[in-house]
This record gives structure tokens, sequence and C-alpha cells, in this order.
């Protein structure tokens, strides 16, 4: 455990502002910066914890084309989504930023132009993938193919999200364009490159002899695989007019390379809550006793472990990081958590499904967290994690404690008599149990360090059970003091411990304890609220008032449950037939919206494309109650000359509309068949007149 403070700089992956945030970012990066955030604060450390939306990828880029939007207002619309959800789970930044701040643009193009003026680039005109049909150069996720390592066929143009593998555009096979699905040509466009090779030898030492011992496995070795691959020049700036705009002469139309950009965003955010906080930014990014900290998921490692690290060495004036804890995918009920598939708990979803809730759903991610290995979330485990564990085990032993002592002394601490061998032995494992779960926190082991902050609420449920109060106060009231008095220990415990994994709920049984534990007031050898619990006799004297039980957790029921498993099925089903070209069932229409639609059976009498179009066909059709113009989109599946006498089905109390200067007073209905031609839905049978009602 730390016996002095230290100053201690800890980065949270910056989300896309391209969606809202779902269970896998919680328990990949938030969750676990936040722990560790908050339990340094509570030793005494001087911490900056900071993130902020990155607006400007090209996922982001993407979602605005195919909304017909800007991505401006797509950034907008989700910041505000996604910093809300982080301040409704507890996420304890000292900031939230914006890479579109001014002070952010600022220091990326200070942080470029500074690297630029002392040669640490190298420019290059090379051939890139192009879009003849968009008109524009395919950087990173406009660009999909298949990946040259593992073989994934939905691989991007920066990276392949299922083996991990960072890539270039020009990496991938049978590259097609995003934008149109066309195949991409080669042209040539000129850039600024980061040469990683020359500083293969900074990062072997860096990393491979000083940091085998301390970094994960699983991020060393991500790392090590790349170096051993040989390390080759990365672009910097891309083609694109979204970004940061490239600050040098002659690149006009070219931005910073989001990956450059991103990662500076935590030096901007810093700087931004330090002028607010009135500090200094400089010595949490520059002063070598500084220790800065990045928790990523494993997409992100070959970022924050080699081009970062590499941009701050080339810079000159910036530490490096400490360690880089990063955790592996979750999963959801067995399958791989998508946006885009909508196969997600979305975490603005969950609140409403679950109010109140949020310290389950941290409690959940963190027993089940991917530190290692991917793992998976199921609603059941959820379930069961909640019944058995917070309300059982946690809940169950604080709600004993403040109920007997409520009952037996009004709320008021007793006065305990001589302890017993059992009293001492239960108070010597609580005592320890601060340096456990800081051993294991400091560790980046947090599934680890919560099992041990369960294990304190089973010692205090153990010694209520084997001691029986509830039995004794008829035979010995002053043992029973004792054993209350040694119980509202532990419980004032886990109202301090329990603070950096369920912060709602230790608040919240913090008011219930009547139980201030701030850092004013301590004793020689204590640096926080956090030692009080090893040093001294007790956080809860002797005839202090504690208020009355509250439910800390309540039990999930299994209709909600099935509720969550239903609405992942609907998705399921309209996954698969989306994948089969099956549309899924549109919004439910009452019989009264059916009867207003007036369906007549219709005939072709003349037909003739209309001028300076593919696809419109101007029809004239006889529907018995009159003969009508009607415009349909049909000329490239069928001739004029072959539909004329063609009987159709009309949708005839269509509103009119203006279709290129014609009216058209009606609808003709139609499908595609399984070639994709389309086909008339029409009743043509000899016997059935025209103007005839389709019932």
């Amino acid at each position: 455990m730390n016996n002095s403070p230290q100053r201690y700089t800890i980065t949270a992956a910056l989300p896309y502002t391209n969606g809202p945030i779902h269970i896998g970012h919680l328990a990949g990066v938030y969750v676990p910066a936040d722990i560790y955030a908050r339990f340094l604060r509570m030793q005494g450390n001087d911490v900056a914890f900071v993130c902020g939306s990155d607006e400007h990828g090209v996922p982001i880029t993407i979602k605005a084309k195919k909304e017909g939007v800007t991505p401006q207002e797509i950034v907008d619309r989700y910041d505000g989504i996604i910093k809300q959800s982080f301040k409704d789970f507890g996420v304890s930044f000292d900031n939230y930023s914006r890479t579109s701040s001014e002070v952010h643009h600022k220091t990326a193009s200070e942080f470029f132009k500074k690297m630029y003026e002392n040669g640490k680039f190298i420019e290059e005109t090379t051939k890139q993938l192009y879009d003849e049909e968009a008109g524009q150069f395919l950087a990173d996720r406009f660009v999909t193919g298949t990946c040259p390592k593992c073989g994934n066929d939905e691989a991007y143009g920066d990276q392949c999200e299922s083996c991990g593998t960072s890539l270039n555009a020009t990496d991938l096979i049978n590259p097609k364009s995003a934008i149109t699905g066309a195949v991409p040509t080669l042209k040539e466009t000129r850039h600024w490159f980061l040469p990683l090779d020359q500083y293969e030898g900074f990062l072997k030492e860096w990393i491979l002899e000083g940091h085998k011992k301390d970094w994960k496995s699983n991020v060393y070795g991500q790392v090590k695989s790349w170096i051993d691959d040989g390390l080759r020049a990365r672009a910097v700036t891309r083609d694109l007019d979204w970004g940061i705009p490239v600050p040098v002469e002659g690149a006009d139309g070219k931005v910073l390379y989001v990956w450059f950009d991103a990662p500076i965003g935590y030096i901007s955010s810093t700087k931004e809550w330090a002028e607010r906080e009135g500090k200094d930014w400089e010595p949490y990014w520059k002063d070598e006793n500084t220790k800065l900290i990045h928790f990523i998921g494993k997409d992100n490692i070959v970022f924050h472990c080699i081009i970062f690290p590499v941009m701050l060495k080339a810079h000159g004036d910036y530490i490096l990081p400490q360690n880089v804890p990063a955790n592996e995918f979750l999963n959801l009920e067995g399958k791989k958590l998508s946006t885009s598939k909508n196969w997600a708990v979305w975490l603005h979803e969950y609140l409403e499904d679950f109010p109140g809730q949020q310290d389950v759903l941290r409690y959940v991610l963190t027993a089940n967290a991917p530190e290692a290995k991917d793992n998976d979330f199921t609603w059941k485990d959820f379930q069961a994690r909640n019944n058995n564990e917070l309300v059982a085990i946690f809940g169950n032993f604080i709600n004993r404690v403040v109920v007997l002592t409520n009952k037996y002394y009004n709320g008021i601490v007793p006065e305990p008599n001589e302890y017993s061998d059992v009293d001492k032995e239960t108070i010597a494992e609580l005592k320890a149990y601060p340096a456990v779960i800081a051993s294991s926190i400091e560790k980046y082991r947090f599934r680890e360090a919560q099992g041990e902050l369960m294990n304190l609420a089973r010692l205090g449920n153990k010694y209520l059970a084997d001691e029986e109060p509830w039995k004794l106060i008829k035979t010995d009231e002053e043992r029973v003091k004792t054993i209350m008095y040694v119980a509202l220990q532990i419980a004032s415990a886990l109202a301090t411990l329990s603070e950096p994994f369920l912060p709602f709920t230790s608040e919240k049984l913090k008011g219930m304890l009547k139980f201030t534990d701030k850092e004013s007031n301590l004793n020689e050898g204590e640096n926080s609220q956090w030692d009080k619990i090893t040093t001294r006799e007790a956080l809860l004297p002797a005839g202090h008032q504690i208020g009355k039980a509250e439910l800390l957790f309540s039990k999930i029921e299994d209709s909600q449950i099935q509720e969550q498993l239903d609405k992942l099925e609907a998705t399921k089903t309209a996954n698969a037939a989306e994948k089969n070209n099956v549309e899924p069932q549109k919004e439910t229409a009452t019989f009264d919206d059916f009867t207003k639609m007036d369906l007549r059976v219709g005939k072709i009498i003349e037909a003739q494309k209309m001028p300076k179009t593919k696809k419109l066909m101007v029809l004239k059709v006889d529907t018995g109650l009159d003969t009508r113009t009607v415009v349909s989109g049909i000329a490239e599946h069928f001739k004029a000359e072959d539909i004329i006498g063609k009987k159709v089905t009309v949708l005839v109390n269509l509103a009119p509309r203006k279709l290129r200067g014609v009216e058209s007073e009606g609808m003709i209905l139609m499908t595609e068949n399984a070639e994709g031609k389309l086909v008339f839905v029409n009743p043509d049978e000899d016997g059935v007149e025209s103007g005839t009602t389709i019932n």
C-alpha cells in the first residue's frame, strides 16, 4: 500500500462520438479506470483522471453520410449522451473534454508543428486507395477488406477488430469502399509519416526490457509481436475534410490522422482541467515523478504502447506511460458486442429498465471483467450475482447490523466489553483487508480486489451467524454489546472500502451509518481514510448515533431478466432477417390504419419513359373511377410497350405528389423477386374489372 502521496495522470480511452456507450466500453476501460482513480484519491494521492470525446474518427463521418447530416451534428448529439452515461455510472473524471475544443486543436497543432520543425516526419508521395465514384481517398474505416493476418473478411483500413492487428488501408486483401461498395483504385497523394522503424531500439529497451515483468501479458505479448514483425513508417495525415487541418503550408485538404490527434486529447483535457482548477498542467505530463497510466481496450494497445509513446519521445518534452493495463473484449450472451448490429446493452437503456441500480452493473462487470481473456456477460449471471452476492451477502449483513442496532440500542453504537478470541480474530482479519484490497488494485487485478471486498462482507455475515446476538440478547446482554460493536466496525469498513467499486452504495451506506470518513484529523502514519481502518481501534466509536435501515440492493426478478432476453431475441431476429435480405416487420398498424388505404384494380392504358431520368415512367391508369397519371420508378425493369394493358394494384387515395414536374396521383404496388427484379403485385385475372376494390 502507498505510504507517501504521489502524482498520477490517469487516462481512459477517448470514445468515438458515433453512438452511445455500452457495457463493453464500461467493462473494458471505464470502470477499471474509475476504480483505480478513486482508490488513489482515497490514498491521498494527487490524481488527474482525464478523458474526452474523440470527435474526428472516420466512423463519425461514415455515420454522418448515412444519416445525411454533418459530422458536427453527430458529435454534438452523442457527446451529451456519452457524458451523461459516465456521470450516471459514477465514472469520476476530473475532466471530460472534446477533441473539437479550441484548446485541443491548438495543442494538437502545436505538437505536430514542433515535430515537423524538428524534422521528425518523413514526407512522401505514395499511392493510396481512391474511390472514383465518391471522388475521395479511402482512409481507415472508409475501406474494408480481408485482413492479411487472420483472414477476417470485415477488417477495416486501420485495424482488424478480429485479431487486433493495426493495418494500413493498402494492406487489405480485396479492398472495397465503405462509401459506395466500389473496388478502389490507387492514386498518388502526399503525406507526412512517423518513421516508427527509427524508434525500434528505443521501444525494445523501454518495453521489451523495461516492462517485461510489470505489464500485463496480453499487452506485452501484442507489443512484442508487433515489434518483432518489424516496424514501418506510418502516415500521420489523411485526405479528409473532417478533422484538425495539417498546420503546414501545402497541406490543403489534409487533416491529422485521428490516432495522432486523439491521444493528444489527454494532454489538452488536462490543460482544460488545470486552467479551471487554477493548477499548472505541466507537472502532470512533464515531471518524471508523475506516473502516467493509460486504461484502454485491447484494440488500442498498439496505438498507446507504440505510436503515442514514439510521438512523446520524438517531441521530447513529455513523460512516457508507466503502465497500459488493457483489457480484452466482453461478449454478450456468447456473441461479440456489435454497435452496428445493436447487439449490446446500452447504458442509458439499462437505467430505464433498472433505475438506481448502477452499482449492480458495475459490480457484475468487475466480477466478470475480461482482464486476461475475453469474457461473457449473461443476464442470468447478472441476476445471480445480484441476488446471491449483493443482496444475500453484502446487503443482508448491513441490514442485520443496522436493524439490530436500532432495535437493541435505539441506533447508538454500544460500549464493548472484553473481547473473546473470536472477536480478536475477526478484528485482526478486518484490519488486514485494506492492505489486501490495495495490493490487488495496485496490480490492476480489480476482479480479485472486489472479490476480497465481498469476502469482508462474508466475514461479517459469518461472525453474526456464529455469534447469534438475536439469541444471546435474552441471556447475555453485555456479550451482545461487544458483538454489535465489532459488527458495526465491519460495516463502517465496508462503507469505506466499497467506494472504488460501488460508489453509490458506499455513499448510501455512509448515510445510513451517519459515518463521515473525510481525510481531516489524520493521525501520524495515516495518509487517508483507507488507513484509518487499519490504524484505529474503531471507525464508529461507542455512543455514535446511526440512522435507520434502508435496502442497499433489491432482488431482481425472473420477469425482468426475461424482458432483457426477449429484447436480445428480437435483435437476433432482425439481424437474421437483414442477413437473409428479409425486411424486419414494420411498426404495428391498427385495423383503422389499414382501412384508410383504398386499393383498386387498375389498367395501364398508356406508358412512356420520363425524359432525362433512368428510373421513372409516366403511366396513364384506368382506375374505374377515372383515368389518372401515376409516376412509377420501374423504367429500368420494364419497357413501356410491354406493360400497356397490364392490370395492376393501385393505391388511389395517396396524396398527390410532384415528381420532376409531373403530378403523380397514386402508387402502383410492386415488390422484388428473389433475383432482385421488380414485379407487379396484381390480380391479372380475366373477369376482374378496373375499379374493383381489393378488400
